[in-house]
């Protein structure tokens, strides 16, 4: 029979399903903490309310970064590696576990877990609607009860030890990364390997952008970071050009020149986008503004004009030859 142990915790009970192995970890701030878990109700049934096998894929937190069920983490700290262990929690440490779970679920169904959500505390969220989506998850919502977790940890990480998701990111770790994500994407590109390249600056561009999400829109500390944000956005914007990838480079540079209308750059990327989808007009308005921003670029102007007129020739006759054969009546016998 297992032994039912008290956690320093009021309203927790532990039993100890399957051993560890080691001593116990040494959790810090960034530790990375992945197990698997399956949440039951307290009933005679022990109804299954949430499996993270059934998923797939095993739960993981980081330490410190305030996981809505702050429990979890007391729960781990008692496991080592390798064991299995279920818990008892009254409602006391359960209230938030509908709205977590149902984060869990819209993930794992490929949806955006904040989906519909309002810019307000998680408790908050909670009461703003009448149905969480889920019907047993309005019920957890409705009448907060004691829940029993069932847990396996797999393995702690120290912050140093696996590359770290940005949100998971202190400021400084934020600042440090961009210029080593810069340094990366200039690599791949110089090996010709442009998917890769754009990869690491648009994690460049995350990073300061939810730095930037912190600071009030055009003072200092925006404008700085910004600066740093515009040129990983057009050498982001240069990838998806040698990809092919012309709409997207549309999207991103018309955002930029929303912001920095005088950027002959962003002007420049834009023109040969449109370009390249056979935007003749708007091609030939962003390369003229290039030239009136940026003369020293008037001869690349006049070059990219020239090809553009002479790509827009032959297409005009193509359509023509193309035209002329499908309206010409069909020949007799």
């Amino acid at each position: 029979m297992e032994e039912t142990y008290l956690l320093n915790v009021e309203g927790v009970k532990k039993k100890i399903l399957h051993g560890g192995r080691g001593e116990l970890p040494k959790l810090q701030d960034g530790s990375k903490i992945t197990f698997h878990f399956q949440t039951l109700k307290d009933d005679f049934e022990r109804t299954v309310i949430d499996d993270s096998r059934k998923a797939g894929i095993p739960m993981e937190i980081i330490v410190g970064k305030m996981f809505k069920l702050e429990i979890w983490e007391t729960l781990l700290s008692s496991m080592r590696v390798g064991e299995v262990a279920e818990f008892w929690c009254d409602a006391i440490h359960t209230g938030m576990y509908a709205l977590v779970s149902r984060g869990m679920r819209r993930i794992a169904e490929g949806r955006d877990p904040l989906e519909g959500q309002k810019h307000r505390c998680g408790m908050g969220n909670m009461f703003d609607y009448h149905s969480m989506g889920y019907g047993d998850l309005d019920e957890l919502q409705r009448t907060p009860q004691p829940l029993i977790f069932i847990m396996e940890l797999f393995r702690v990480e120290e912050p140093s030890a696996y590359k770290r998701d940005t949100w998971a990111m202190s400021k400084e770790e934020k600042l440090a990364a961009v210029p080593v994500l810069h340094s990366e994407g200039n690599r791949h590109v110089l090996r010709k390997e442009f998917g890769q390249a754009a990869v690491k600056y648009q994690e460049a561009v995350i990073c300061l952008r939810n730095l930037q999400a912190k600071e009030k829109p055009w003072e200092d500390g925006w404008l700085k970071l910004e600066s740093l944000v515009t040129p990983l956005v057009l050498n982001y914007c240069q990838c998806q050009m040698e990809l092919g990838e012309y709409y997207e480079v549309l999207e991103h540079t018309t955002e930029l020149l929303q912001k920095h209308n005088d950027n002959a750059k962003a002007y420049f990327k834009r023109a040969k986008a449109h370009a390249a989808v056979w935007n003749e007009r708007e091609a030939r308005e962003d390369f003229l503004q290039v030239a009136h921003l940026d003369p020293s670029m008037a001869a690349a102007v006049k070059k990219e004009l020239k090809q553009l007129g002479e790509r827009m020739r032959k297409k005009h006759v193509e359509d023509q030859k193309r035209y002329q054969g499908l309206f010409q009546p069909p020949q007799g016998p």
